[in-house]
């Protein structure tokens, strides 16, 4: 009867031994190959939405006052106008995949970009995080961060540059 108990035990555990558990962490995944195209799309200026839920909020720099897929395309263009040229590159995009302890799946990436400046011609390179949440395939929630003080301050010095040089050119009364 022991053998039969002790057999028993061997078997259930050499069973629950080859159960494999969920991949909760991945370098390889369909949503890291969305995340990558939308970083390919953005590179392109094509200012696709069909990888976002309807729903999705988008936070960039903040959390509050998400904006829609729309609007952060919107947000996009509207900042590219600064730009001669911008994007991200380099060798250190890193992306992987993570499922939570609750079952959210999410993508993270660690980005270089660099931007251009049409005003001056000045190159600035951002290191930036992103993150995106995946339900059914689609992106729900995304989350970026990065320092824009360098773009900021390139940009008012530029201002205040063409704002001195509009009055050195008005006639004196």
């Amino acid at each position: 009867m022991k053998k039969v108990i002790f057999l028993c035990a061997i078997a259930v555990l050499a069973f629950s031994a080859c159960q494999q558990d969920p991949v909760r962490y991945t370098q390889d995944s369909p949503e890291i190959d969305t995340v990558k195209q939308l970083v390919s799309n953005y590179n392109s200026k094509s200012y696709d939405t069909s990888m976002y839920a309807d729903t999705s909020q988008t936070f960039y720099n903040t959390i509050n006052n998400p904006m829609s897929p729309s609007e952060a395309m919107e947000f996009h263009k509207q900042t590219d106008q600064n730009y001669a040229s911008r994007g991200f590159g380099g060798d250190n995009m890193e992306y992987e995949m993570v499922i939570t302890d609750d079952g959210e799946t999410w993508v993270n990436c660690w980005l270089g970009w660099k931007g251009t400046l049409a005003a001056n011609n000045k190159d600035i390179y951002i290191p930036i995080h992103l993150t995106y949440q995946f339900v059914d395939g689609k992106i729900v929630r995304e989350y970026g961060y990065w320092d824009g003080s360098q773009v900021m301050m390139e940009l008012q010095k530029i201002e205040a540059e063409a704002k001195m040089a509009e009055e050195e050119m008005e006639p004196m009364e």
